[in-house]
């Protein structure tokens, strides 16, 4: 098994790259089209972006530059705060397309609960996968009971929650409440940004695999079964970062990793943003 081969299988059928290769904060065209052609190089087929990253442009372009078939692409986009709403979602659906220079994503997604437009977005991207200009669709930084809420009016539930999951914060019932719901769980800031890449277990862990934190982190999320996004824009580390196949974690370094959630977030409470309609 490698990061091609290794791929989850969605509840509606498509199959999904388990490691992504995230987007965020990556801004200006050469910094975009260098990392995207080190992270393919590297065997990275899913290319996380979103409408709130203001890169979709710039991330269309650096894909269609790589000249190579649709088909070997896993492509996610996800609708900003601002942009929810039936009609809003569906319009600005078809410009993040348009950026994208793409005639579908493979997956769509809400980037935040909000109270404003909770149903109303959702059903704007089960018409968009009925036409075709999505392959799936999905969900970021739903909890439990936004996903619950969800439930009683969707005609169709998420096959990805994408969320904030690192060895600080594990949320462990969330990613069971997603697997007992075929529902994939995938981590985004899956290293922590960085808080946790001295912690002493982790180091141990590594130094006898022979393996950074961060990788031995990213192990972690494999075995864990939830798929997740790391970025980089350095050539190096890109490459480390898929360099985690050729060895396991034992249950008890996993039971280790897993006793060092403190429930500390890097992102926004989604419970507030769903209140206040937008990341306060």
């Amino acid at each position: 098994m490698d990061i091609k081969t290794n791929l989850l299988t969605l509840a509606d059928g498509q199959k999904m790259p388990q490691e992504g290769f995230g987007l965020y904060k990556v801004s200006g065209q050469s910094t975009i089209s260098s990392a995207i052609n080190s992270a393919y190089d590297a065997g990275y087929r899913l290319f996380d972006t979103a409408q709130l990253y203001k890169n979709e442009a710039e991330v269309g372009q650096a894909l269609t530059d790589l000249n190579v078939s649709r088909e070997e692409l896993f492509v996610t986009t996800k609708v900003a705060e601002e942009n929810q709403g039936y009609q809003k979602t569906i319009a600005a659906v078809k410009d993040s397309l348009h950026k994208l220079q793409l005639d579908y994503v493979n997956l769509l997604m809400i980037h935040w609960p909000i109270k404003r437009a909770f149903f109303d977005s959702w059903t704007a991207l089960e018409e968009l996968k009925k036409a075709g200009l999505t392959k799936s669709i999905g969900v970021s930084n739903y909890q439990v009971i936004h996903l619950q809420y969800l439930a009683t009016q969707a005609h169709e539930m998420p096959v990805v929650n994408q969320v904030e999951r690192h060895p600080r914060l594990n949320q462990a019932p969330l990613v069971k409440f997603d697997t007992d719901h075929q529902i994939i769980t995938q981590a985004w800031s899956p290293l922590g940004r960085g808080t946790i890449l001295n912690d002493p277990v982790l180091m141990a862990i590594g130094a006898h695999h022979h393996k950074s934190a961060a990788q031995v982190i990213l192990r972690w999320q494999l075995q864990s079964g939830v798929a997740f996004i790391p970025k980089s824009v350095h050539k190096s580390r890109i490459r480390q970062n898929t360099d985690i196949y050729g060895f396991s974690l034992s249950d008890h370094e996993m039971a280790q990793i897993n006793q060092l959630n403190d429930f500390h977030r890097t992102g926004k409470e989604p419970a507030l943003v769903y209140e206040y309609n937008k990341k306060w």
